[in-house]
């Protein structure tokens, strides 16, 4: 009788441009996930993430900003190369934080160039509109490629009047049409719809020429989006309805952090377990030399 092999576990190829079309043309579905942690960064890696975006939501979840447009281009850049140090295969994006990139070609493109020079970043993440498509033209002439990110666009929050979502109307999703065609022809290779109608999405998925990733706008574009904390409620201030809490590990945390201070509080950690002790000879050598009588 013939041994049964053991199924092996074949070695995951680096995440590239072309993969992501092949994916589109194909009907495989993309996973982009946002992580800024080198921990998180390395578990999904090599479970299969195509895209780890260092969103600038990290910057609310892991430094307490109250929004987007006060997080640092410094902070991003701490994430991003915690990322690019746990990661081996996702493709890495970096999400051009608030005012990197909108004030001129030049300016875009030296910032583009900073994440790709100091945190090995492979793609950058635009947020915004037609109108900041000059710009972003220019990142992907440098040679930096760009996902163009439509919708809700956090940085633009009073402009939009809040967090609604958009593309409700025939007219608002006809404008949104408009910037990621623009985006497109700004050389985007893909596009983010950001708590988008589930139609608007799918539209985009179905006629543009690039990968289309939902945030929030139904399960029809070519990927999905989530922010990694999300998934485990680590951002206790706010759940955005389109986030699915697969595991709430806040209660856990609640539950092990009480136990820790309980202990400590009762000597019962650190136990002998998790203790070095003198020898008894080195011990009684040690009380006589400093004239010791322990307490207790």
């Amino acid at each position: 009788m013939a041994e049964t092999q053991a199924p092996t576990t074949q070695k995951r190829k680096h995440v590239t441009i072309p993969m992501l079309m092949k994916k589109k043309q194909a009907g495989e579905k993309i996973t982009q996930l946002a992580v800024y942690d080198f921990a998180n960064a390395r578990v999904a890696d090599r479970l299969g993430a195509d895209i780890l975006c260092v969103s600038d939501t990290g910057g609310m979840v892991l430094f307490g900003h109250p929004n987007t447009t006060s997080v640092t281009f410094e902070e991003v850049m701490l994430m991003a190369q915690a990322v690019d140090r746990g990661s081996q295969y996702g493709l890495r994006m970096v999400d051009m934080p608030y005012m990197s990139f909108h004030l001129s070609p030049q300016q875009a493109v030296d910032n583009a160039a900073q994440f790709v020079h100091r945190a090995n970043a492979e793609v950058m993440k635009c947020e915004g509109n037609q109108y900041h498509c000059k710009n972003i033209e220019a990142i992907v002439r440098a040679g930096i490629p760009v996902q163009g990110h439509i919708g809700i666009t956090p940085m633009r929050m009073p402009q939009l009047g809040g967090f609604a979502a958009q593309g409700k109307t025939a007219d608002r999703a006809k404008e949104l049409i408009d910037d990621a065609l623009a985006m497109v022809d700004a050389g985007c290779f893909s596009i983010m719809c950001e708590v988008c109608t589930s139609e608007l999405c799918q539209y985009l998925a179905e006629t543009l020429p690039v990968p289309v990733i939902s945030l929030g706008a139904g399960n029809k574009a070519d990927g999905v989006h989530i922010i990694g904390s999300d998934l485990f409620h680590l951002y206790e201030p706010h759940v955005p309805r389109h986030s699915k809490i697969y595991e709430d590990l806040i209660p856990i945390m609640e539950r092990v952090y009480t136990q820790y201070f309980d202990e400590v509080l009762n000597e019962v950690y650190p136990g002998p377990e998790h203790t070095v002790f003198m020898k008894p000879d080195e011990l009684a050598k040690f009380k006589e030399m400093l004239h010791w009588a322990p307490k207790r």
